[in-house]
């Protein structure tokens, strides 16, 4: 009995092992340069074109600190905007890690579960999953906030 055993779980690794050969006939090979080579060149593109808005914005006379702000508030709705109509998937498989940039990504991861559960109603569906990514992130952020500005008001007293 114990060697049936054996020979049916020998049995499967051989099956396990002439899959796993078959399938990677099909498995497209990565091509690891080229895709190093256009995530540098886009999300230089990205990054270059948000430093030439921050300077077009600081040369009309707004200051370095607002021009920043606003740059960032411009890539995150157009990161939103790219996501709700369905360009930014295709942008990211061509571009890769190059347009996934920390805050686009993060608009990106934002607004991609709450259209995806549209269909469930808008409490429910959209306002429910657009706060699982970013839940996290906004209570953190507010909770460290509020302590911060809690211990800057203790120490204005004294």
């Amino acid at each position: 009995m114990a060697q049936n055993t054996q020979q049916k779980e020998v049995k499967k690794k051989d099956v396990a092992k002439a899959y796993e050969k078959y399938s990677k006939q099909f498995t497209p090979k990565p091509t690891y340069f080229a895709n190093c080579l256009r995530a540098f060149l886009i999300g230089g593109l990205v990054c270059t074109a948000g430093y030439y808005i921050n300077n077009m914005l600081v040369a009309r006379g707004i200051s370095e600190k607002d021009a920043g702000t606003y740059v960032t508030i411009g890539i995150v709705a157009l990161a939103q905007l790219l996501t709700g109509f369905g360009i930014f998937d295709s942008i990211a498989k061509f571009a890769g890690a190059g347009v996934i940039v920390p805050i686009s990504g993060f608009a990106n991861s934002m607004v991609a579960p709450a259209i995806e559960y549209k269909k469930e109603g808008l409490v429910l569906g959209v306002g429910a999953k657009l706060f699982s990514v970013a839940g996290p992130v906004l209570v953190c952020g507010i909770t460290s906030a509020t302590v911060v500005g809690i211990i800057y008001w203790i120490i204005g007293l004294f």
